[in-house]
């Protein structure tokens, strides 16, 4: 008798599994191979947390705190919000989850832009609900005409990425309000800001890009996702947060992981928050590379959306392979999605001009 295998959800057939980006390959020359490809920060900790850290694995045969008492009264503090507005989660996907948990289940539908962050369809096929992916503007902005046409009775999930991954494109102020102003109140929309210090309003670029914090003071259905994984350089720890109205941060403190935030991670964002100086520096640093790859794209004849992440985007279509598998051989590791384009992070400057020589040789090649 052939024995059976366990009885499984259904809704799990088909769900892409999510691809983390890939690293470095190491040439048997020894020449140097960087990491452009997971959006990472290239920078260590920031002054003090490494310390913290340590000091904390020592306590390793403890639990955490559950509520993560000290990170929410630091980051109500650090925000000008209450404390029981904010809940914390395992990185910023894992409050995403919890979001779509909370809100969506077999016959509800989460919208959100495509292309957009990969992980949406991914966590809203295990809940069961509907994706309703709507697509890019020419520009690669949210087309947010488009996503309030396509708001229906089952709506009940809105994922407005802001910057956009991996596009690096920002919704303005005005627009944003205009497609708030639109969606029912009973719909969640949610702002993930995962690379909101990025963010540069640029002399003559034109509208305000909002910072999420201020406009969900007014609105009870806006809900605003942040991470400590890329401006602060806590990748690895796994801390992410939302802020939101009490009855959804307290509908996401029920569903988290019991003990799901490691002690390391509370305390290393603690100490991160408090580091503010250098972290601002090391942002700068980064912001500055970014317009350098940008600048050094455009001149190449390369057509880059005008970013505010901390990566750039190149729509190449059927090139997208070869592209990335070219910038392997020249040393660097880019995220591919095939068929459409790749998201180049940035990274440390010899990484950047060791990606500019590469898009330029490519270039000539077209």
């Amino acid at each position: 008798m052939t024995p059976k295998s366990p009885k499984l959800r259904e809704v799990l057939e088909g769900i892409p599994t999510y691809k983390p980006g890939r690293p470095p390959a190491v040439e048997d020359d020894g020449a140097p191979a960087y990491k452009l490809s997971s959006n990472e920060n290239p920078y260590p900790p920031l002054p003090g947390v490494l310390e913290v850290a340590i000091a904390t694995a020592r306590s390793f045969n403890r639990y955490p705190d559950l509520a993560c008492a000290a990170l929410t009264v630091e980051l109500a503090e650090h925000l000008g919000v209450p404390e029981s507005h904010i809940a914390a989660g395992t990185g910023s996907v894992g409050v995403a989850q919890q979001l779509v948990q909370i809100t969506s289940g077999p016959g509800d539908e989460v919208m959100y832009a495509w292309r957009s962050f990969e992980a949406y369809p991914i966590i809203t096929r295990i809940s069961g609900a509907t994706a309703v992916q709507v697509p890019l503007a020419a520009d690669e902005t949210h087309d947010l005409d488009a996503m309030a046409d396509a708001i229906t009775d089952r709506t009940r999930l809105i994922f407005v990425c802001n910057p956009n991954n991996p596009t690096g494109t920002a919704v303005s102020r005005a627009a944003l309000e205009r497609f708030l102003d639109r969606v029912p109140q009973d719909v969640l929309v949610v702002l993930d800001e995962a690379y909101k210090e990025f963010i540069r309003a640029a002399e003559g670029e034109g509208e305000e890009i909002p910072d999420g914090i201020e406009i969900y003071r007014d609105r009870p259905n806006v809900a605003v996702l942040r991470t400590f994984s890329k401006a602060y350089g806590l990748a690895g720890l796994r801390i992410g947060f939302a802020v939101a109205h009490e009855p959804v941060a307290e509908a996401l403190r029920k569903t988290a992981v019991p003990f799901g935030v490691s002690q390391l991670a509370q305390d290393a964002a603690v100490a991160s928050l408090r580091a503010e100086g250098a972290l601002m520096e090391r942002v700068e640093a980064l912001v500055a590379e970014r317009a350098r790859v940008y600048e050094g794209l455009t001149a190449q004849g390369w057509t880059v959306p005008a970013t505010q992440a901390n990566f750039v985007w190149l729509r190449l279509g059927e090139r997208t392979a070869d592209f990335a598998a070219a910038a392997e051989a020249a040393g660097v590791t880019v995220r591919p999605f095939a068929g459409e384009g790749v998201r180049i992070t940035i990274g440390e400057t010899q990484a950047n001009d060791l990606l500019l020589r590469m898009a330029e040789a490519f270039r000539k090649e077209l």
